[in-house]
């Protein structure tokens, strides 16, 4: 199982969590609005991190992206694997070809 799909399953457990005894059961009990919030907060502190070359904090906020889109992800019922087979189907297309074929 690889970290992606072990945090996955961590974060599908937390959905029926007590929200005090969990950040992730917290955030569900915020809704799904407020887990996409956090999941661009954390992507817009990746971004600056970027941006400054700062690596090692890119490393952070990069494992924060993740996990807030995992979260994201889950309160809005689409699996990781969902999203991994659509990565599957792209793969070998054109990022060009790709947009193209969606109009």
């Amino acid at each position: 199982m690889t970290a992606l799909s072990r945090l996955a399953a961590t974060v599908e457990a937390r959905k029926g969590a007590d929200p005090e005894s969990s950040w992730t059961a917290k955030l569900f009990a915020k809704g799904p609005e407020k887990c996409a919030e956090k999941f661009g907060e954390e992507a817009v502190e990746a971004i600056i991190a970027a941006v400054k070359n700062d690596r090692a904090n890119l490393v952070y906020e990069a494992a924060d992206v993740l996990y807030h889109l995992t979260v994201m992800l889950a309160a809005r019922d689409v699996s990781l694997d969902e999203v991994l087979a659509e990565l599957d189907r792209r793969a070998g297309t054109s990022g060009i070809a790709e947009k193209a074929a969606r109009g």
